[in-house]
């Protein structure tokens, strides 16, 4: 690729980051916490989207878990300085798959891949003036298979998005 193509391909690149909002587009990130991983987040309504991981699981079977969860936002309840952003909390509902870990032996399940229902709560900052957001959440987990179950998540993480 010349220079001149290398030059417009930074400059369209720019302005597409310059012009997206952190609640419109494809948002791709980190999750820090309970799982830890990559994080991505899809804007489909004004106040709803939908999020998903992959990431590494660190209890039980400290395994690989996949999940998904479709999200409510209501961007009234808490309030901060409109330059730095908005504030929304979110619910929603999801899924779950942690995958079987034959080489740890301790925890339930090692031998069993775990599917479960999530109820993520949460908190995010969008901001103002970059594509970004920074969240915080716990989830509480109905493990449905291979045996009913409870678990719990918690963690933070951000997303830059691209429009």
């Amino acid at each position: 690729m010349n220079a001149r193509k290398t030059a417009i391909a930074w400059m369209t690149l720019s302005m597409a980051l310059a012009t997206a909002k952190a609640e419109e587009g494809l948002g791709l990130g980190v999750i820090l916490g309970e799982p830890t991983g990559i994080s991505a987040k899809l804007w489909v309504h004004p106040s709803q989207a939908i999020d998903a991981a992959a990431a590494w699981s660190f209890t039980e079977n400290h395994s690989f878990q996949f999940h998904a969860d479709y999200l409510f936002h209501a961007f009234d309840v808490l309030k901060v300085d409109p330059a730095l952003g908005r504030l929304p909390l979110y619910w929603g509902v999801g899924g779950r798959v942690k995958l079987q870990n034959h080489d740890y032996h301790q925890g339930r399940n090692n031998d069993d891949e775990l599917l479960g229902v999530r109820f993520p709560v949460g908190m995010s900052l969008l901001f103002a003036k970059m594509p970004m957001d920074l969240f915080a959440e716990i989830v509480p987990i109905l493990d449905v298979v291979p045996d009913t179950d409870f678990a719990l998540n918690g963690a933070i993480g951000a997303r830059f998005y691209f429009r």
